[in-house]
C-alpha cells in the first residue's frame, strides 16, 4: 500500500464539494479508499520537458504547452572595438573626457543604455540594453563616433542604383543600420555608378557583399516592351484581367498593359529572360491572331447612353467582352462622336451588337414637374421621404437641381417609371396642403427676427407649423420665404410684418461714454445699470467687451425711450465727468517720495489746495503715473503744481569733483563760511565733502545742471588758488548794508567778483559776528575787491537826509499794518529810514535817511506807490446782507477770483444784529435792489450793512461790481403738480440734493399742507434756466413712468385646478419664470391659506397679461388631455431605471415627454409604478419600461444565482460541524512519500511563513548563513 500525504488546509472545500454523497462519506471514515485520490502530478502537473513524455503524462503536460510563451522587449548587446580601431586610446582619460560625453549623447538621443569597459588587449568593450530600434541606432552611433573610420567604393550598374534605394530609401537606411555603415549613392543625374561606403572594416565588407547580391540579383531579370495596337489590348487583358492573369501565372514573369485612359501602345513585361521570352511569344501570337480573324461595325448610340453601355466602372464592357469575346470602343466623354465601333470574329458580332443596344435601351431618363420649395419636403427630414423610395429602386438615380422647377430621374425604365409616380403622388399631395410666401425684411433686422439662440423664429414655426427660410447674412437677401400650412403661412407672415414693423420703428444709439466711466455706471454686480434697465424697460443696453477698450455703449429699443435712455445716461455721464476727471501724470518714480513729501506733507497741501484725489502707484510697481481725480479745472491746477515739482527735481545732477583732501578745511573755511557761500551763490548745490581725516578726495556737488557745472568750476578755482598763493582779508560793515551790498538777485556782489576774482564771503544768521565780510582770493584780487567794498561800505556810512512830499491821504498806506511797508523798504534799500509826519499834523513832509544810493533808491520806489494809490477809487456796490455769502462762494472762493481778475479789494460789511421786523417790512423779491434798499428813516440811503466797498483802479472797479451783481441769485416759480413732489425730492431726499448739486441752485419745495403746485429755485441767473429745464425734464420723466405703472397695473385672474399648479410652475420654477420672463408681467399663486386655491392672478400691460392667461391655458389644455396609468414593474429594477442622481428616470421623461412616479419605500404595492401624460405617449413608455424590466431582470436573476453559489448554504456549514475538523487537501504518491522526504508540516510557520512574520532560521553546521 502506498502511503498518503495530508495537507491540513481547511479552506480546500471545492474538492470535497465536487465528491457524491458516498464519496463524501468515504472521504471521512477511516476506510476510505485510497485509489480513488487524485495523485500528485494529476493535482499539479510538472512542467513541459524536451524529451518525449509517456502517454500518462503526456496531457498535463500540454495544459502549460497551451500558454503563450513571452519575450521581452528589452535586448542585450556587446560590440567590441579593436585599440587600432579606437577613436579615443587616451587610456588615462577612461569613463571621462570625449569618449565618455559621446557615449552620454548616445543614450540620450537613443534611448537605449551603454556600459563601457577595457579588454586585456586595451580594445573597447560596449554593452548596449534596450528595445531593438534603440539598439541598432545605439550601434550606427557607437560605429561611427567611437570607431575609426574607413571607406570603399562599389561599382555597380546606373538602373540598379534604385533597388539599393529600395520604397521611399527604407532598403538604404535597412543596409545602414544592418552594417552600421554610411552608404552614398550618386544621384540620378550623375552619370557615375560608384557607391562610396564608409564605416568599419567590417561593416564595409558586409555592405559591398549586400550591395553587390542586389546588383547580381537583378542582371538575372530582363525587361521587355512590345508596342501592340492599343484596340488589340482588350483581348490580350481579357475580360476582367484573366488572359494576362493566365499570361502570367504560366510563365511567372510580370505584365503591364497601360489601362483605356491612357493612350499608349507599348506593353511592358518585366522578370527572368526565359520568362520575358515566354510571355511576348504568347502575346505577340493572340495578337496576330485576333489581327486576322478579326473584323468591325459602327453602330450609332445616343451619347447619354454611352454610360450605359460602359457600366460602372467599365464591368458592361467587360461583360459584352466575357460572353461574346468583342471589343466595344466607345469614344471618350469629351468627344462629341456617337459612333461606338464593335470589334470581334464576325459571327460573335451580332450578339455583341443586341447586348449594347439592350444595356443602351436598359436605362431611361424622365423627369418631374415640381416647385423648386417643394424639393426639400419631398426630400423629407434627413432624406426619409427619398431613402423609401430609394431602398425599393436602388438603381433609380434622383436629381434636384437647385432654383429649377423639375426633379430628373434616372435609372431602368420599369423602375423609373414607378419612382415618378411615387414622386408625382407626393408632388400632387403637398401642393394641395402647403403653400409658399415671400416676404421682404431688411437684412439688419433679420438676426433680430431670429432672436437669441433662435427663440423667436423656432416659437413661430412652432406656432404656426410652418418653416421659415431667412438668408444667411453672406447672401445680402431681403427676401424670408415662409413654406407650409396656407393658413399658418399667412399667420406667420403677419406676424414677421409686424415684428419687422416694430423694429423698424426701433432706433439704435451709439453713445460715447469713455471706457473708463463702464466699470462706474455698470456698478458693482451690475446694480446701477440695472437700474437704468429698470427706468427703460423698452431700451437694450450693451456695453462692449472690457478687453475690446471701446468706448461705444450702444443703445436699442422704441425711438422715444433710446431718446429718455440716452439724455439720462448723458446725464449720469456729465455728473461723472464733471466730478470724476481723471488726468494721468507721468512722474518719474525716483521723484514720487519729493512730491509726496515728508509725512505726506507735499501730497496733502496739493490736495486740499486743489480740491482733487491724487493716486500714487505702490512702491513694488513699475508705474510713474500719477492719478489725479476731480473738476477739470482742479486737476489740471494740480498737475501743473506737480509738474512744477518734477521740473525743479528733474534737473537735478550729481557730480563728484576730485580735490586733494589736504585742501578740504581751507575750501570749507571757518565755520563753513566759504563753501556755504559757494553754494549759495550757485543756486542752492549741495557739496558733500568726505570725512575728515579719510584721506578720500572725492567731493560731490548735486543740485540743478548748469549750477553744480558752476559749482564745480568755483571750487576748482579755489582750490586752485589754494595750492599757489591763497590769501584773505576781513572787513567790517553793518548788517544792514549787506543786503544793499549784495544787491538784488546778487548783481552788485558778482559785478566785484568778476571784475577783481575775488571771492566775498558775507556772515549767515548763525554766525555770531553779522558785520564780518571776508574776500578770498589771489592777493592781488583780494585788494582790489577789498578797495571796492571798503568804498561803498564809506559812502554808505556817509548818512545823508532828504525829504519829499507825500499828499497825508497816502500816509495811512504807508503806516497801517504795523508800518509793514516801511519796514520792506528798510531791508530792499540798505536801512534807510524814512519818517513820517505825526498823526493829525497836516504836514506833507516825508523824510528818508541813509547812505545816498539807498536813499535816492527808496525815494523812487515811493514815488511809484504813490501814483499807483493816485490812481485808485473806492466805490460801494449795494447787495443786500443775505446773498452775501452765496457771493463770497466756499472759503471766499468766488470773491478771491474777483479780486484776482480785476486787482481790485473788496471790503464786505459787518453783519447787522437781527432786529425784530417791523409789522410791514418792504419784500425784495428776486434780489433785484438796483442800490435802492428801502429803510424806514431815509428811503434813499442803502442800510451800512448792505454795503461792499470796492478800491482799484476805476475801470476795474466798474468790472468788479458786474461781477458781484452777476453772483447775487434770483428766485424763480416752476409750476410742477403737488403729487410728483415726493418724487422729485426722493428717497431721504436724495433726488433734491441731486439735482442742487448738478445744477448750483436751491430748490425749496412747499411744505405738504400748503398743497401748493409752486417750486422756488433760486440761484445764479446763468443757472437757472438749465436747472427750470432740468426739473421740468424730470417731471416729464415722471409722469411717463406714472402713466407707464398705470398701464402695468392691469390685473387678470384664470382659473386652474390646484393639481396644475406644480406642473405650471415647472422644476425649480423654469416653466413660470419663463412665462414671466417673456410676456413681462408678475404672475402670483395662491398662499396655503387663500380661500380660493384655484386662482392664479396675472399683473402687467393689458396684452402682455392675455398672452400669458393663453400660455398657462395652453399647459392646462395640454395637462387636461393627459392620461394616468398604472403598471407593475418588478421593484428589484427600480434602481436601475431611476440611474445614478435620477439620471435614467430623467432621459426617459425627457424623451417620452410623460412623468413617472415610483413608490415610496414602505408603500402597498412596491412593485406599482404610475406613468402621466398623453395617451399615445404613455403606451410608447410603459412598453419601453417593460423592455427594460425584461432586460435588467434578467441580470438581477442571474446575479442571484452566482450569489447563491459564492456563499455556502447553512446546511453545508451544518454537515461540515458534524464532521470534525477536516483532513485538507489528500493526494497519492507525492515526492515526499515515495523519498526520504518528511512531509511539510501545515502548522509550521517555518515551512508556510505567514507575510511580515519573522522566521527563526535553522541551525546548521556550516555556522549561520550570509547574505
Amino acid at each position: 500500500m502506498s502511503s498518503v500525504a495530508v495537507l491540513t488546509q481547511e479552506s480546500f472545500k471545492e474538492h470535497r464539494s465536487g465528491l457524491l454523497p458516498e464519496q463524501k462519506k468515504a472521504a471521512g471514515g477511516p476506510g476510505a479508499d485510497e485509489e480513488e485520490l487524485p495523485t500528485y502530478k494529476d493535482a499539479f502537473p510538472p512542467l513541459p520537458e524536451k524529451a518525449a513524455t509517456t502517454e500518462g503524462t503526456q496531457e498535463p503536460a500540454n495544459a502549460w504547452i497551451k500558454i503563450r510563451p513571452l519575450k521581452s522587449s528589452v535586448i542585450t548587446q556587446v560590440f567590441h572595438v579593436p585599440l587600432e580601431e579606437r577613436k579615443y586610446k587616451d587610456l588615462n582619460q577612461f569613463g571621462e573626457g570625449d569618449q565618455a560625453k559621446v557615449c552620454v549623447d548616445i543614450m540620450q538621443k537613443t534611448g537605449a543604455h551603454l556600459e563601457l569597459s577595457l579588454a586585456k588587449d586595451q580594445g573597447l568593450s560596449i554593452m548596449v540594453s534596450g528595445k531593438l530600434e534603440a539598439v541598432m541606432k545605439a550601434r550606427k552611433e557607437i560605429v561611427s563616433r567611437l570607431q575609426t573610420q574607413a571607406s570603399a567604393t562599389v561599382a555597380i550598374p546606373k538602373e540598379h542604383h534604385r533597388f539599393v534605394i529600395g520604397k521611399n530609401g527604407e532598403k538604404l537606411q535597412e543596409l545602414e543600420l544592418k552594417t552600421a555603415t554610411k552608404i552614398q549613392i550618386p544621384r540620378p543625374e550623375d552619370p557615375s555608378n560608384q557607391i562610396k561606403i564608409s564605416g568599419t572594416k567590417e561593416g564595409l565588407e558586409k555592405a559591398k557583399h549586400e550591395i553587390l547580391l542586389i546588383s547580381a540579383e537583378q542582371d538575372k531579370r530582363a525587361v521587355e516592351r512590345v508596342n501592340i495596337d492599343k484596340v488589340f489590348h482588350p483581348f490580350i487583358t481579357g475580360a476582367y484581367n484573366k488572359l494576362v492573369g493566365e499570361m502570367m501565372q504560366e510563365t511567372g514573369a510580370r505584365i503591364n498593359i497601360p489601362p483605356p485612359s491612357v493612350n499608349k501602345t507599348e506593353i511592358v513585361i518585366t522578370g527572368e529572360k526565359e520568362q520575358v521570352a515566354l510571355a511576348v511569344t504568347l502575346i505577340k501570337k493572340v495578337y496576330e491572331e485576333k489581327k486576322k480573324n478579326t473584323t468591325t461595325i459602327a453602330v450609332e448610340v445616343k451619347k447619354s447612353q454611352h454610360k450605359y453601355v460602359v457600366g460602372p466602372k467599365g464591368n458592361t464592357l467587360q461583360e459584352i467582352l466575357d460572353r461574346t469575346g468583342v471589343s466595344v470602343e466607345i469614344p471618350p466623354s469629351d468627344n462629341g462622336s456617337e459612333t461606338v465601333i464593335l470589334r470581334g470574329e464576325p459571327d460573335r458580332l451580332g450578339q455583341a451588337l443586341t447586348e449594347v443596344y439592350a444595356k443602351a435601351n436598359s436605362y431611361t431618363v424622365s423627369s418631374v414637374s415640381a416647385p423648386s420649395w417643394l424639393h426639400r419636403f419631398i426630400i423629407g427630414k434627413k432624406g426619409q421621404n427619398l431613402a423609401k423610395i430609394t431602398q425599393q429602386m436602388p438603381k433609380v438615380h434622383i436629381e434636384f437641381t437647385e432654383g429649377e422647377d423639375r426633379i430628373t430621374l434616372e435609372g431602368p425604365t420599369k423602375d423609373v417609371q414607378m419612382a415618378q409616380t411615387q414622386i408625382e403622388a407626393i408632388v400632387t399631395d403637398l401642393v394641395s396642403r402647403m403653400d409658399y410666401t415671400e416676404i421682404t425684411v431688411d437684412p439688419k433686422f433679420h438676426r433680430h427676427l431670429i432672436g437669441k439662440g433662435g427663440v423667436n423664429i423656432n416659437r413661430i414655426k412652432e406656432l404656426h407649423k410652418v418653416t421659415v427660410r431667412i438668408p444667411p447674412d453672406n447672401e445680402k437677401s431681403n427676401l424670408i420665404r415662409i413654406e407650409g400650412d396656407p393658413q399658418g403661412v399667412q399667420e406667420a407672415k403677419k406676424e414677421l410684418l409686424e415684428l419687422a414693423s416694430r423694429m423698424e420703428n426701433e432706433r439704435t444709439k451709439d453713445l460715447i461714454i469713455e471706457h473708463r466711466f463702464h466699470r462706474a455706471i455698470i456698478g458693482q454686480k451690475g446694480e446701477k445699470i440695472k437700474e437704468v434697465r429698470d427706468k427703460f424697460p423698452e431700451v437694450i443696453i450693451n456695453f462692449p467687451d472690457p478687453a475690446q477698450k471701446s468706448d461705444i455703449v450702444q443703445l436699442r429699443g422704441p425711438r422715444t425711450e433710446v431718446e429718455k435712455c440716452s439724455k439720462f445716461m448723458q446725464k449720469i455721464v456729465a455728473e461723472m465727468v464733471e466730478n470724476s476727471h481723471s488726468v494721468s501724470v507721468p512722474i518719474f518714480k525716483q521723484f514720487h517720495r519729493n512730491i509726496i513729501g515728508k509725512g505726506g506733507s507735499n501730497i496733502k497741501k496739493i490736495r486740499e489746495e486743489t480740491n482733487t484725489k491724487i493716486d500714487l502707484p505702490a512702491e513694488n510697481s513699475n508705474s510713474e503715473m500719477i492719478i489725479i481725480t476731480g473738476k477739470k479745472a482742479n486737476c489740471e491746477a494740480a498737475r501743473s503744481r506737480i509738474l512744477a515739482i518734477q521740473k525743479e527735481l528733474a534737473n537735478i545732477s550729481e557730480i563728484d569733483v576730485s580735490i586733494p583732501s589736504k585742501l578740504h578745511n581751507s575750501l570749507i573755511g571757518s565755520k563753513g563760511r566759504l563753501v556755504r557761500s559757494v553754494m549759495e551763490e550757485c543756486g542752492g548745490v549741495h557739496i558733500h565733502f568726505p570725512t575728515e581725516g579719510s584721506g578720500i578726495d572725492k567731493v560731490t556737488i548735486r543740485g540743478p545742471v548748469e549750477e553744480v557745472e558752476k559749482a564745480k568750476q568755483q571750487l576748482l578755482a579755489l582750490a586752485e588758488e589754494k595750492q599757489t598763493k591763497s590769501f584773505t582779508a576781513e572787513l567790517h560793515a553793518k548788517p544792514e548794508y549787506h543786503k544793499f551790498l549784495i544787491g538784488k538777485g546778487g548783481g552788485n556782489i558778482r559785478k566785484v567778483r568778476d571784475s577783481t576774482g575775488a571771492r566775498i564771503i558775507f556772515p549767515t544768521s548763525e554766525d555770531k559776528d553779522q558785520e564780518l565780510i571776508t574776500v578770498v582770493g589771489t592777493e592781488e584780487a583780494v585788494k582790489t575787491a577789498q578797495k571796492e567794498l571798503e568804498e561803498l561800505i564809506k559812502s554808505l556810512d556817509n548818512v545823508v537826509e532828504d525829504s519829499m512830499n507825500i499828499d497825508p491821504k497816502h500816509h495811512r498806506y504807508f503806516v497801517s499794518r504795523r508800518g509793514q511797508v516801511l519796514r520792506d523798504l528798510a531791508d530792499e534799500y540798505g536801512g534807510v529810514m524814512v519818517s513820517f509826519p505825526r498823526t493829525g499834523s497836516q504836514s506833507d513832509k516825508v523824510t528818508l535817511k541813509g547812505a545816498k544810493e539807498c536813499v535816492e533808491a527808496a525815494k523812487k520806489r515811493m514815488l511809484e506807490i504813490i501814483d499807483d494809490l493816485d490812481a485808485q477809487v473806492t466805490i460801494e456796490c449795494v447787495i443786500p446782507q443775505k446773498f452775501h455769502r452765496s457771493i463770497m462762494g466756499p472759503k471766499g472762493s468766488r470773491i478771491q477770483q474777483i479780486t484776482r481778475d480785476h486787482s481790485v479789494q473788496i471790503k464786505f460789511p459787518d453783519r447787522e444784529e437781527q432786529q425784530a421786523a417791523p409789522a410791514e417790512a418792504p419784500v425784495q423779491e428776486n434780489g433785484e435792489t438796483d442800490g435802492d434798499v428801502k429803510e424806514p428813516a431815509d428811503p434813499n440811503a442803502p442800510k451800512k450793512c448792505d454795503v461792499i466797498l470796492i478800491s482799484g483802479r476805476k475801470e476795474r472797479c466798474d468790472a468788479a461790481v458786474e461781477a458781484l451783481k452777476a453772483l447775487v441769485p434770483v428766485t424763480i416759480e416752476v409750476d410742477v403738480p403737488f403729487e410728483l413732489h415726493r418724487y422729485i425730492i426722493g428717497q431721504k431726499g436724495s433726488g433734491i440734493r441731486k439735482m442742487m448739486d448738478e445744477f448750483e441752485v436751491n430748490i425749496q419745495v412747499p411744505a405738504p399742507e400748503l398743497q401748493s403746485d409752486k417750486i422756488a429755485i433760486t440761484g445764479l441767473a446763468t443757472h437757472l434756466d438749465r436747472a427750470k429745464e432740468g426739473l421740468l425734464e424730470r417731471v416729464k420723466e415722471l409722469q411717463a413712468e406714472q402713466e407707464d405703472r398705470a398701464l402695468r397695473s392691469f390685473k387678470l385672474t384664470i382659473t386652474v385646478d390646484p393639481k396644475y399648479h406644480p406642473k405650471i410652475i415647472g422644476r425649480k420654477g423654469a416653466i413660470i419664470t419663463n412665462i414671466r420672463t417673456e410676456h413681462d408681467v408678475n404672475i402670483q399663486f395662491p398662499e396655503k391659506n387663500d380661500e380660493n386655491q384655484d386662482q392664479i392672478t396675472i399683473t402687467g400691460y393689458e396684452q402682455n397679461a392675455i398672452a400669458a392667461r393663453d400660455s398657462i391655458q395652453a399647459i392646462v389644455d395640454e395637462l387636461e388631455e393627459m392620461i394616468s396609468e398604472d403598471i407593475t414593474l418588478d421593484s428589484r429594477v427600480h434602481a436601475r431605471i431611476i440611474g445614478a442622481r435620477g439620471k435614467g428616470i430623467r432621459k426617459i421623461m425627457e424623451e417620452f415627454k410623460v412623468d413617472l412616479r415610483f413608490p415610496q419605500s414602505g408603500a402597498a404595492d412596491p412593485n406599482q409604478v404610475t406613468v402621466i401624460g398623453r395617451p399615445e405617449l404613455v403606451d410608447e413608455a410603459i412598453d419601453h419600461l417593460l423592455n427594460l424590466e425584461e432586460e435588467y431582470l434578467a441580470d438581477v436573476v442571474e446575479n442571484e444565482a452566482k450569489a447563491a453559489y459564492m456563499r455556502p448554504s447553512s446546511s453545508s456549514a451544518a454537515a461540515m460541524d458534524e464532521r470534525g475538523p477536516s483532513k485538507g487537501f489528500v493526494v497519492r504518491e507525492a515526492p515526499w512519500a515515495t523519498g526520504s522526504e518528511k512531509a511539510p508540516d501545515m502548522s509550521s510557520s517555518e515551512d508556510f511563513p505567514s507575510f511580515g512574520a519573522p522566521v527563526q532560521a535553522k541551525a546548521s553546521p556550516w555556522g549561520p548563513k550570509r547574505f
